[in-house]
């Protein structure tokens, strides 16, 4: 697999179509931080790591509202393995009016835009959430 991140959102993004209650990615730091931003956010509900056999796997459990619908409404990938999108603190926007949030990877490791602008961090835009 090239890029987790992608696979991580196809995945989370596919369990909701179906109104699946979990979802299973491949367990590594990067996911599971991004994943951790999503609990914080409340995107998600909770993260649970777990073995199978000799793989680690990360089970996420997704969030929905009374009427079935998914906390997450959209997902889209801004920076890839291909073409790598920076930006300075100054130039990090709000998603969709302050709706969602974008992920950056800054020095001081992953974090939502909000933040980022705060601390007045740049850095590498990982994905859209809203």
């Amino acid at each position: 697999m090239t890029d987790p991140i992608t696979d991580m959102l196809n995945r989370i993004r596919n369990a909701q179509a179906v109104n699946h209650q979990t979802v299973e990615i491949p367990y590594s730091n990067l996911t599971n931080n991004l994943a951790e931003i999503l609990v914080r956010e409340g995107f998600l509900d909770k993260i649970e790591k777990r073995r199978k056999k000799e793989k680690k796997i990360a089970r996420l459990y997704l969030r929905y509202d009374s009427d079935n619908t998914g906390a997450i409404s959209g997902l889209k990938r801004i920076s890839k393995p291909s073409q790598r999108i920076y930006k300075k603190s100054k130039e990090i926007g709000k998603v969709r009016g302050g709706y969602g949030i974008a992920i950056i990877s800054t020095p001081q490791g992953l974090m939502t835009d909000k933040e980022a602008r705060k601390k007045k961090l740049g850095g590498e835009t990982l994905c859209e959430v809203w």
